[in-house]
């Protein structure tokens, strides 16, 4: 399923098969997970992509064909690919340890061919193995809902008191892992949306309410998973002294001007960018050990259009996944 421009619609393809480069693999594409930073590529909020693209960055596949200078990796085995798919390895940001913010960092259905399609290529060095536990369909989450969503966990420290804003794809999973590590999770969601108020009571969150709701207790952090600026006052607002207010999309709306008094007291605001290698390994084996369980609703890949959409409407208790 191939985007050719912002306000077409993807167009299905035969595309000649792709073969592995130096240090690559190539993949048997089983699923594909649907992100959100896929809407943000369609609709143009994110400038400057591969075109002709095939999207998708949440894959799970079976090699099939292993180039020149891979090791570690062997024709049948499961892994996944997530967003960050090379680095220089060069820059200072590389040489330490946060290879997340290359200057020259390629990503995965957008600077590279994704999972939108039957095959995929991929650099050996950045697929991550897929645990046991996890089908194909219910691993593709993890592999940026799951591995993006675990950085902005981490950024939070120690935080007793957590509160997610936006409760989707991302938030669904985290809630798992931090109701086992013992923290108390405060679920914000649109005005009015019981359902998925519901959901995360479900998960266990001591609390849920709309994003326009002070919670009953100061929070300690925040993470935002949701792409409105408007929310980090709002958070702010909610958040105990020397807390923090975690931004974990790739793309938000303006952040508009708010008091000092919010942020003074040692508050926080910070962004969170991509994942590194080491982010997906942890996150993979917390997942295993919790062990985090994911909800799938699947779509053929040539109803990848109608997936989008159904990701844009919202309400979906879950993740959206294309089965390849």
């Amino acid at each position: 399923m191939v985007f050719d421009r912002v306000g077409a619609p993807l167009r299905l393809a035969e595309l000649a098969d792709p073969d592995p480069a130096p240090g690559q693999i190539r993949l048997r594409v089983n699923a594909c997970g649907v992100c959100r930073t896929d809407l943000h590529i369609v609709d143009g909020d994110l400038a400057h992509p591969k075109l002709p693209l095939v999207l998708g960055h949440q894959i799970v596949g079976t090699v099939d064909a292993i180039a020149d200078g891979v090791a570690g990796v062997a024709v049948g085995d499961r892994v996944g690919v997530p967003w960050l798919g090379w680095t220089c390895g060069e820059c200072v940001f590389c040489r330490s340890g946060r290879e997340n913010l290359c200057e020259r960092a390629r990503f995965t259905g957008y600077d590279l061919d994704g999972g939108y399609a039957e095959l995929a290529v991929a650099d050996a060095r950045f697929c991550v193995p897929i645990p046991a536990g996890f089908d194909d369909l219910r691993a593709a989450p993890l592999l940026c809902a799951g591995l993006i969503g675990y950085r902005a966990y981490r950024m939070t420290g120690d935080a007793h008191r957590l509160g997610i804003y936006g409760f989707g794809g991302a938030a669904y999973l985290l809630t798992q892992l931090a109701v086992a590590e013992g923290r108390e999770v405060y679920a914000f969601t649109r005005p009015g949306d019981d359902e998925t108020q519901a959901f995360a009571h479900g998960l266990g969150a001591i609390w849920a309410g709309a994003s326009t709701e002070s919670p009953p207790a100061r929070l300690d952090a925040a993470i935002l998973f949701a792409a409105a600026g408007e929310l980090v006052p709002a958070a702010l607002a909610a958040l105990e002294r020397g807390g923090v207010v975690v931004c974990a999309e790739i793309h938000m709306t303006d952040i508009p001007s708010f008091p000092y008094e919010l942020l003074w007291g040692e508050r926080v605001v910070r962004s969170v960018a991509n994942l590194t290698r080491g982010d997906g390994i942890e996150f993979l084996e917390a997942a295993q050990r919790v062990p985090v369980r994911t909800r799938v609703h699947a779509f053929a890949l040539e109803d990848a259009d109608a997936a989008l959409a159904e990701f844009r409407a919202g309400g979906i208790e879950g993740s959206i996944v294309l089965r390849v």
